[in-house]
């Protein structure tokens, strides 16, 4: 036998062994089939996680939400609390952890991840008595444990444990115990975490949105953790981008529209707005309305009898994303910012484009 036959006829023996046919030239593997089989068991570990949810999951929020800030918790000495989730896993459970503690702290519940093998090699000093330790390990058996576990302890740092095994030593040694049901990996030589690592990642994804529900965290808040990227450009508001000051053409309804004109060319947005005495918006003055009105006495003309009555507007707290929408909508390219019926500033599509919303 050659030393290709050889290694052959061992995968074949190792997967019947398993369960589980190696493909052949025969039998070609149906990746289809294999792509809905995966996602199937994995979507039932998740229905089985869902029902499984019990008060463990409620206290654990509870914990979490105390020693991170919660809202009406104040500690002995009358000082908030300034604690956080540190988020510990090893292996495929450490790159979940990793997820994890970056989702909590994106959605207002400060976390940080540290490695167990790097934890007791001087790490545990990243861990203080304010903050509550996550571990994950799908066995509950994780050998790096053994130090962090008698550290927490020693120091009263509360520790909550995701694991299937409540008999496991993290299971034993977690102050609240987050199970996961015993349901089948999708990998069919039942080795690789696959069902396990979804279910541990979509159970730290409930956790950090029952915080962020609990906490009344606001998407303005999310943006100041966000500012980047297509969020953070998703989450800009018309107040972040508008001109304000002396940059707005306003002129009044007796201003002729000669001297509207050379406001218009002065500020450079194709448009001036039309305030009374008071300072209320009453209209807006465009090149359209130039062309509708163009007649030898234009420039001598009072601006408010050119101008387009009750323009459309904006408030300054609505998306950037909402002025687009008005733009598109309407076919304009600028719009009034108004608050209390005063123009407060005006938005452009070019502001809109460079900040990369429209």
């Amino acid at each position: 036998m050659t030393g290709t036959t050889a290694t052959v006829a061992k995968t074949v023996d190792a997967n019947s062994a398993s369960g589980t046919t190696a493909p052949t030239a025969d039998k070609p593997v149906d990746v289809k089939e294999v792509g809905r089989r995966v996602l199937a068991l994995e979507a039932d570990g998740l229905t089985a996680l869902a029902a499984s949810l019990d008060d463990s999951f409620v206290r654990a929020v509870d914990l979490i939400f105390v020693t991170t800030g919660g809202a009406d918790y104040k500690s002995a000495d009358g000082a908030p609390p300034t604690g956080r989730v540190v988020v510990t896993g090893i292996g495929k459970s450490g790159h979940v952890g990793r997820k994890i503690a970056a989702t909590l702290a994106s959605t207002g519940t400060p976390a940080m991840f540290v490695h167990p093998a790097e934890a007791v090699h001087g790490d545990l000093g990243m861990i203080t008595r304010n903050d509550v330790v996550l571990a994950i390990s799908y066995s509950g058996r994780m050998a790096e444990l053994a130090a962090l576990a008698p550290y927490a302890k020693r120091f009263s740092i509360p520790m909550i444990g995701i694991t299937r095994d409540i008999a496991s030593p993290l299971g034993e040694q977690s102050d609240i115990a987050l199970l996961l049901p015993k349901v089948d990996e999708a990998c069919p030589l039942h080795l690789a975490p696959t069902t396990s690592t979804t279910m541990t990642l979509a159970l730290g994804d409930a956790l950090a949105m029952a915080l962020l529900e609990k906490r009344g965290f606001s998407a303005d808040e999310f943006r100041i953790f966000h500012p980047g990227g297509a969020l953070g450009q998703k989450l800009l508001r018309v107040h972040d981008l508008m001109h304000k000051g002396d940059a707005l053409p306003l002129v009044g309804a007796d201003t002729s529209m000669g001297d509207t004109l050379v406001c218009i060319s002065e500020k450079s947005f194709g448009c001036a707005g039309v305030v009374d005495g008071d300072g209320r918006l009453l209209g807006i003055v465009t090149d359209g309305d130039l062309r509708r009105h163009m007649s030898p006495d234009l420039l001598t003309t009072p601006t408010g009898e050119i101008m387009t009555a009750s323009p459309k507007t904006i408030r300054p707290t609505a998306l950037a994303a909402e002025a687009v929408a008005i733009m598109n909508e309407k076919s304009i390219t600028s719009l009034f910012v108004v608050e209390d019926e005063r123009p407060v500033g005006l938005i452009h599509i070019h502001d809109l484009l460079r900040a990369g919303v429209a």
